[in-house]
């Protein structure tokens, strides 16, 4: 899956390992897995997450099973660079919170010979690949693929239902705003949202073209 050691030692350059899911895939704790076993190496790691992240606590990021490990908060990509000077490994959790600024980052750290360890979700709550997921997924040497447990098939889930009632991109969420849900089951519930928006909108549009 990922390389803990390059072949040839004397290349200095690092590389970017990218793992993606859905929501309650397990994303953040196989993140800190990687991070504490770099700590138990003796290599200095730093751990950054986006500043509007507060969900479980303001200084650490945290898995849904509540592992844990001390990270700096960051309100931009920008300021990564500066706080990451002499590690060996750098690890950032919620990386589609982050500006495109991200991706530029990410390469140059492991341009300097720094592991990047980064875990994100790759597609928003419309099933959209999210901010500079992307980006990052196609520029790094090792992608993982995490997945959930669709909550109403028991199928492997990929996509990140949201069942609060909100159009905004970013709304960070637990239990009671997401829903991970596989291929079928999220597609058949977006078909039923759309069909039952038409029967909606349908009586005020009949009324308004027998006014005209």
């Amino acid at each position: 899956m990922f390389l803990e050691n390059t072949v040839n030692q004397k290349e200095k350059f690092g590389w970017i390992e990218v793992i993606a899911g859905s929501m309650f895939s397990g994303k953040t704790e196989e993140l800190i897995r990687r991070l504490k076993r770099a700590k138990f190496a003796k290599q200095k790691v730093e751990i950054f997450k986006p500043a509007i992240d507060t969900r479980y606590d303001d200084k650490r990021v945290m898995s849904h099973d509540s592992n844990e490990i001390q990270s700096t908060p960051v309100p931009a990509a920008a300021n990564i660079p500066i706080l990451a000077d002499n590690c060996d490994v750098v690890g950032i959790d919620e990386a589609q919170f982050f500006d495109d600024e991200i991706v530029k980052v990410c390469n140059d750290l492991a341009n300097r010979g720094v592991r990047v360890i980064i875990a994100g979700l790759d597609m928003d709550f419309k099933g959209n690949p999210f901010g500079p997921m992307p980006a990052l997924m196609a520029t790094a040497e090792y992608v993982t693929k995490v997945h959930a447990v669709c909550t109403r098939t028991g199928n492997l889930a990929n996509y990140s239902y949201r069942k609060a009632k909100s159009d905004e991109l970013v709304l960070l969420g637990e239990v009671d705003e997401y829903e991970p849900l596989s291929r079928s089951a999220y597609y058949k519930l977006m078909l039923r949202e759309k069909v039952k928006n038409i029967n909606v909108q349908e009586p005020e549009d009949i009324s308004k073209k027998k006014e005209a």
